[in-house]
């Protein structure tokens, strides 16, 4: 996001935002913001049929995710507060729901290595079946084949 779009955001000037920036340039490493250069700045002006910016004397700054929320710790405009407290309480539940997650996770995990086991018992029963049927196939074979040898008269 702009710098002037997140002055707008947080209920500040763009001019006291990018003060504070500077103030706090220690919070703001290069993947939090960076200014836009020439290019980029024209590149983005004629996406615009009315520019809505009046006449800036320098390109705007461009923050990233991580940028926005730092900006909410540096400003101190009601709302910047009140954005600041709710980014909190956020992570906050996020990571309560990551944790309960977590054991969902751990949970299935043990569900399926005890499927796999189950899944093993099947095959071995199902292999003992077999089994159990070549041997009963293979009496009845014996028992119904002829006899040979010899035979006393009378039976």
């Amino acid at each position: 996001m702009l710098d002037q779009d997140l002055a707008e955001l947080y209920d500040v000037e763009t001019k006291r935002l990018n003060e504070q920036v500077k103030r706090n340039h220690n919070r703001f490493p290069d993947d939090f913001m960076f200014q836009l250069n020439n290019e980029e700045f024209a590149v983005l002006r004629s996406q615009f049929a009315t520019s809505s910016w009046g006449g800036r004397r320098t390109n705007p700054y461009a923050f990233t995710e991580h940028g926005v929320l730092m900006l909410s710790s540096v400003l101190n405009s009601d709302r910047a507060i009140k954005v600041n407290i709710r980014i909190i309480r956020i992570f906050s539940k996020m990571r309560e729901i990551l944790s309960n997650h977590q054991e969902i996770l751990i949970k299935i995990d043990k569900i399926q290595q005890q499927l796999a086991e189950h899944d093993n018992s099947i095959l071995l029963i199902f292999e003992y079946i077999k089994e159990l049927e070549q041997e009963k196939q293979q009496l009845t074979e014996q028992m119904n084949r002829k006899k040979i040898g010899y035979k006393r008269y009378g039976d």
